[in-house]
């Protein structure tokens, strides 16, 4: 079935390639629609320098229930989004689009992959194991047609090269435009209304939990079995607030009563930017807390399983930028002793992003046509 959408969307896409040519750039979220990533970063850039953009949002055939409204967003993502991707001078998106293997891209655009994450952690695009040869073909045929491919730092280039499967000529290490914000002193007031919406202005230090998905549906699902708030709350809740935010490709996940769930908020920039300590597992979110020099603790209770199914660029233990616990009954004390290692910290912070300077976006939105 879904061959046959990527089939049905490059036939309207060719189609109209036939059509005039735009000079305007088209903002591609296969997945998060949110555009609160690089994508909305990159976007504002535009903006601000007076160049038109457009959204398109792969979110438009993923309803969650069909109705006259859901069938005619799906109508529009295989015409209008059609449209305004091939018609495009510049094509910015965040992830791999599959249909991308059977466009034919003018010669005179330019699609840049932003990617949505920072930094190398947990294998990712062609370096994942056992990756099907089907999706792999791909994967391979739609990256080849990409102009630049942007990463964090320089010292993570290769790895992007190998990933996308593309020249290292290819690879760009701008910087991040997300993680510009986190330079941005005016950000401040901002961030103090927030905490004062959502955690009332509480003085207790606010934890955020934050695992990644598995590849295993029932093991989505079960996750949260292994994190006692309950006790949490018992043993750290006179000096620890606790959020929830379970990332994007969880679905039907229970989560118990009483827990601050927001999954749902769409911007989890403002959650890195508020929130105190971070506790996760083997996700990304981890490069942002870092970058702002705020303890991570790492609750790894399937390390073993993980590492053998997905495995990780560099040895896990000694990369991550916080102490690892694979116990629950160990995780109490390590959030409760949890401060930043400076020096593990900067190592970590210094591989994968450089220098920050705040102004990757200025460098990224060069590159449109």
């Amino acid at each position: 079935m879904k061959n046959i959408a990527y089939k049905i969307f490059a036939c309207c896409f060719n189609v109209c390639t036939l059509l005039p040519q735009k000079k305007r750039a088209a903002l591609l979220s296969p997945h998060m629609a949110s555009f609160t990533d690089s994508l909305g970063e990159v976007e504002q850039e535009l903006h601000r320098r007076g160049i038109e953009t457009v959204r398109v949002s792969g979110a438009d055939i993923r309803p969650k229930k069909l109705n006259a409204a859901s069938l005619f967003r799906m109508f529009r993502f295989f015409t209008k989004g059609a449209y305004d991707l091939a018609t495009a001078s510049t094509v910015f998106l965040n992830d791999n689009f599959m249909p991308l293997a059977d466009l034919r891209v003018r010669q005179s655009a330019s699609w840049i992959q932003l990617w949505h994450a920072e930094g190398a952690f947990k294998r990712f695009g062609l370096d994942i194991p056992d990756l099907p040869q089907d999706v792999r073909q791909r994967v391979l045929r739609g990256n080849a047609k990409l102009r630049y491919v942007i990463c964090s730092s320089e010292g993570v280039a290769p790895i992007y090269a190998s990933a996308f499967g593309v020249a290292p000529e290819k690879v760009l290490p701008l910087g991040s435009p997300r993680a510009d914000r986190y330079m941005q002193s005016s950000r401040d007031a901002h961030v103090q209304a927030f905490r004062e919406k959502w955690f009332g202005g509480t003085d207790k230090k606010v934890v955020l939990y934050a695992p990644t998905f598995r590849d295993d549906p029932a093991e989505n699902r079960a996750l949260l079995r292994q994190f006692d708030f309950a006790r949490f709350e018992r043993e750290l809740g006179d000096s620890f607030q606790l959020v929830l935010r379970l990332h994007p490709q969880f679905h039907d996940v229970p989560v118990p009563d009483g827990v601050l769930n927001m999954t749902d908020y769409p911007d989890a920039g403002d959650l890195i930017a508020a929130c105190d300590v971070l506790i996760t597992d083997y996700s990304s979110i981890c490069l942002d807390f870092a970058l702002l020099g705020k303890p991570c603790v790492f609750f790894a209770f399937d390390l073993a399983a993980y590492a053998g199914s997905r495995s990780f660029y560099h040895d896990y233990r000694t990369y991550v930028p916080g102490p690892v616990v694979e116990t629950f009954d160990a995780l109490p004390d390590a959030v409760r002793t949890a401060d930043a290692d400076a020096q593990r910290m900067q190592r970590f912070v210094t591989y994968n992003f450089d220098t920050p300077d705040g102004r990757s976006v200025e460098r990224i939105a060069d590159l449109a046509q």
